[in-house]
């Protein structure tokens, strides 16, 4: 399912097992949130955009731990803000692939070359490094000049230390097809990082920039065009076949944000990372006290353009998981 076999197994049995002890509602990957304080200040996203006060706290180590044991969730992606500004973050990674779960840091890569010595290689671990565009389209998504090259020299850093790297692209309306085929061959063959995620921009309420999020039907056609002509086949994604089928329009998904819930300095956060509609004190809390049948296009006017992978991708992989044929088709990467 675009992730190494041994992980893909662990998940499969993961589910496997919930499915079969009865329990409807599980977490696949936890969006940890131990800060929202940033280096920088893109346009396109909203968590910056917090009081000052909620910018300086930082979460306990401890209780980042904590929430992770307590829902059982097999990956966590570490992100925020910027999680390399957290004074304990290398204690975070460290224990929490002690505890064998697959770590993505999400990270700007700016500071990588400050702290990279914090971190060890480890197949629990790999970098998530944002990637928007080649160097003048990235520069612009995150308002700052030089920031790209700094990004693929710190990606370059950590393939020598001998780390995973994933990379996570953004897209919007001023994107082209081929500004995404230009910046996924980039990627894929020039950096060769070892997987690449990609979603449309989800429209955050706080962000400063309100006119460049993409609806549903641009980004069918965005996505049907720049993965013409047998493009996807050879791009190493970390998503599952089925997901790139609903970016391409060619399926459709009911949301299950539960599968990819947030944890942030306020909790537990509802319904996902994308909205703040309330917090939870656990994930059980959140699970049995969200009206999960209220939210998702056609249900909430927030959710109407959405084709996040916070919703869709989990439901992607139980549709996979549940036919032999698209499980097979994961298994060839396509």
């Amino acid at each position: 399912m675009g992730m190494p076999l041994r992980q893909s197994l662990r998940i499969g049995g993961y589910i496997l097992r919930n499915k079969l002890t009865g329990r409807d509602k599980f977490p696949l990957l936890v969006e940890l949130e131990p800060l929202y304080a940033c280096n920088l200040a893109c346009a396109g996203c909203g968590k910056i955009q917090h009081p000052a006060s909620e910018l300086k706290k930082r979460m306990p180590v401890e209780q980042a731990v904590a929430a992770i044991r307590e829902c059982g969730a097999p990956m966590v992606s570490i992100a925020g803000g910027e999680p390399l500004m957290h004074p304990q973050i290398g204690e975070l990674v460290a224990e929490l692939v002690k505890l064998k779960r697959y770590v993505f840091l999400c990270t700007n890569a700016v500071l990588i070359p400050k702290h990279i010595d914090k971190f060890t290689p480890s197949r629990f671990f790999a970098w998530a490094v944002h990637i928007d565009g080649l160097r003048e389209r990235h520069d612009e998504s995150v308002c700052k000049d030089g920031v790209f090259d700094d990004a693929v020299a710190a990606v370059r850093l950590v393939q020598e230390r001998g780390f995973r790297v994933t990379t996570n692209t953004t897209v919007f309306n001023n994107d082209t097809p081929q500004n995404v085929i230009d910046v996924l061959n980039y990627l894929n063959d020039d950096l060769g990082v070892d997987q690449m995620m990609i979603s449309p921009a989800y429209a955050y309420e706080k962000a400063p920039d309100q006119d460049h999020f993409l609806g549903v039907q641009e980004t069918r056609t965005l996505f049907r065009k720049a993965f013409a002509g047998g493009n996807r086949k050879r791009w190493r994604f970390n998503h599952s076949p089925l997901f790139l089928d609903f970016l391409e329009g060619k399926v459709d998904f009911d949301c299950t944000a539960w599968a990819i819930p947030s944890y942030s300095l306020k909790g537990w956060q509802r319904p996902c990372y994308l909205m703040e509609d309330g917090y939870a004190d656990s994930y059980r809390e959140l699970t049995e006290t969200t009206d999960w049948s209220a939210y998702g296009r056609g249900k909430d006017p927030r959710c109407e353009n959405c084709m996040a992978h916070c919703g869709y991708e989990p439901t992607s992989v139980f549709a996979t998981l549940g036919s032999l044929k698209q499980t097979l088709r994961a298994m060839r990467s396509e």
